[in-house]
């Protein structure tokens, strides 16, 4: 399998400014040099990078400049990574047009995986209606992505409509869609990552992987945290996975070069990875 690494763990996440007033304007962002975090990337001995969205739109138009940081690093694109809120249908038009961007872009960059998360949750709470609404637009992102020549799939995240197990089974009931597996973010909301790894393993599209720290949902390098990630492992294999897994460690305030290392020794240990 080829191992990559997902660029927000030199800067974090924000979001653009423009998503206050402008649904069409809201991405996902790394702040800081992505040139600088995929020379770290690179450093560490990974093969690949995912990135956001909003990382992409500053080489709209150009995209030289980004090919030759892949070229000078060695990377590939193996994904980008775009969500949305998905269950205000009103909405959908202007959400659509966002995602064909983002689409486009990362298309253009040469990627291999459209990662989609989100799906809001409502101030009163989830609605059983909302996620027959969110799949309607789910798939018709995907079909789009699929079109571009992009392999989509959703992100079950902590905070959004399907977190749980249960909730990505009510979603997976009405979508057709593929799943990437973070694990870790599974584990955070209380579901065994492996066991819905083994349910969804014909649609198992691609893995984000990591640790985390149970008691504060705080995510680790991959064996310095609370998950049985040997299980998770097997589960991989048991589905006959071989793409891209894209080790990701948002917010760790360690060493960041030294957790990157021991993420891919962690994997090259189990046989993941070369």
């Amino acid at each position: 399998m080829r191992i990559a690494y997902e660029a927000n763990a030199w800067g974090g996440v924000v979001g653009t400014p423009g998503a206050v007033t402008s649904i069409f304007a809201g991405h996902y962002v790394t702040p800081g040099s992505v040139e600088e975090g995929m020379a770290a990337i690179a450093r560490a001995g990974y093969t690949g990078v995912e990135l956001f969205d909003g990382n992409l739109l500053p080489f709209e138009g150009d995209l030289a400049p980004f090919r030759q940081a892949l070229h000078n690093t060695g990377l590939e694109l193996a994904g980008v990574y775009s969500g949305g809120h998905f269950i205000y249908r009103d909405a959908h038009a202007d959400e659509y047009a966002r995602f064909e961007r983002s689409i486009a872009l990362a298309a253009e960059a040469g990627a291999r995986h459209f990662v989609i998360g989100g799906g809001a949750i409502r101030h009163d709470g989830r609605r059983d209606e909302d996620f027959d609404v969110m799949a309607e637009l789910l798939d018709r992102v995907a079909d789009r992505a699929r079109g571009a020549g992009l392999v989509p799939s959703y992100h079950p995240h902590l905070g959004s409509l399907a977190e749980t197990g249960e909730q990505v089974d009510a979603l997976f009931s009405r979508s057709g869609i593929a799943l990437c597996a973070d694990v870790a973010h599974l584990a955070a909301a209380g579901t065994d990552a492996a066991a819905l790894i083994d349910r969804y393993a014909d649609r198992l599209a691609y893995v984000h992987m990591k640790d985390v720290r149970l008691v504060d949902a705080a995510f680790m390098p991959l064996g310095a945290g609370d998950m049985e990630l040997d299980a998770v492992v097997e589960a991989v294999v048991r589905a006959g996975y071989d793409d891209w897994i894209t080790v990701e460690l948002d917010g760790y305030t360690g060493d960041l070069d030294d957790a990157a290392a021991r993420s891919l020794e962690y994997l090259r240990s189990r046989g993941l990875a070369g």
